[in-house]
């Protein structure tokens, strides 16, 4: 059996679209999957990178292609009242739903998600992140110390295995990033020949010839 590291925040479309998604790609497989909460702010940061909606015209695009991508794959998706949010407390809540040092369940995870990407509401609304965590019933308290170091080490040490953006995927020590890096993950997974070719290891061995100075 193998087994995947689903690395998300609820802040991403593209971490709802393939959660929603993933029962399908690893249907049939012996797979077995952890849910990680880790902050994609800090993930950018730690890269030096913007996130699509911090550059105006990208987050245009982001918003028509995840409203297009729904609909394609028939998933219900409507964004939050207000986009980008913090999304800190789902974050911490997610990690306070399981005892110390575990990962939470799918359930946690879809609660949380579909909070999010379910009927436009205001995700960070006082009232709604009540009535959710009542729901999740947490084991732990999401303000405790315990959960957000928890939180920020989850971060740090997802982008020291190399993970830059949500959702990715880890299984075998190979990171599958984004919606689309589920196509190659299930190739992967179902064995396609092409994974044992020199093509995945050589793409990180291309040269760089420029550099943009910031």
């Amino acid at each position: 059996m193998k087994h995947l590291r689903f690395t998300f925040d609820v802040v991403s479309p593209y971490a709802y679209l393939a959660f929603e998604r993933l029962p399908q790609v690893l249907h049939g497989l012996n797979v077995e999957v952890s849910y990680q909460p880790v902050l994609l702010a800090g993930l950018l940061s730690h890269w030096g990178q913007k996130g699509p909606a911090e550059v105006p015209p990208k987050r245009d695009w982001t918003y028509r292609q995840v409203a297009w991508l729904a609909h394609r794959l028939q998933m219900p998706l409507q964004m939050p009242a207000q986009h980008p949010f913090n999304p800190l407390a789902l974050q911490r809540l997610a990690l306070a739903a399981a005892p110390a040092g575990l990962t939470p369940s799918r359930w946690v995870c879809e609660q949380l998600l579909r909070h999010v990407w379910h009927g436009g509401a205001d995700a960070g609304d006082a009232s709604r992140l009540q009535a959710l965590s009542q729901r999740i019933a947490p084991r732990r308290d999401p303000a405790d110390m315990e959960v957000k170091d928890e939180l920020r080490t989850a971060t740090a040490a997802a982008a020291a295995r190399g993970v830059f953006g949500v959702p990715t995927i880890e299984v075998d020590g190979r990171l599958f990033w984004g919606l689309e890096g589920l196509e190659l993950l299930e190739a992967y997974l179902r064995g396609d020949p092409w994974f044992d070719a020199p093509e995945w290891d050589a793409a990180a061995r291309v040269p760089t010839s420029v550099q943009r100075k910031h």
